[in-house]
């Protein structure tokens, strides 16, 4: 009735780890396409293009500049009276007192002008201006 004839099944010590892997690994592979989705600046700029290279990485402070005037801080949108200020503080957070200039390609030359002035004025050692790359074809000579 009731009884087993044999031997019973061996008792699993050991745990799959497989499984975790994988719900791991997939994790690791969401994170790492959805990263530069956090990274977008306060304000959207239309960059102009040029034939560039690329810059070394290094602490630096971001300076965006709209068609329409308005500024950002890194993520921090600011006005010309707040600019400086705001300015300091963050230079005084990096070693580097590098500073990027976002600019869109329609805003005003004055504009642009005044910023670098003021990042200049309250320690900026360095500076450059964001463009975006130049698209040509392989064995064409870029233009400009």
């Amino acid at each position: 009735m009731g009884m087993q004839s044999g031997p019973q099944d061996d008792i699993v010590t050991g745990i799959n780890v497989t499984p975790l892997v994988d719900v791991g690994l997939v994790l690791v592979i969401i994170f790492m396409v959805t990263a530069p989705l956090f990274e977008q600046p306060a304000l959207q700029v239309n960059l102009p293009q040029a034939n560039t290279q690329e810059g070394e990485e290094q602490e630096n402070v971001t300076i965006t500049l709209t068609r329409e005037g308005q500024l950002a801080i890194n993520e921090a949108e600011v006005t010309l009276e707040t600019m400086e200020s705001v300015l300091r503080s963050k230079l005084a957070k990096t070693a580097d007192k590098h500073v990027i200039l976002r600019a869109d390609k329609e805003s005003l030359h004055g504009d642009l002008l005044s910023a670098m002035r003021i990042a200049k004025e309250v320690g900026a050692k360095s500076m450059a201006i964001a463009t975006e790359p130049r698209a040509h074809g392989p064995g064409q000579v870029p233009k400009g």
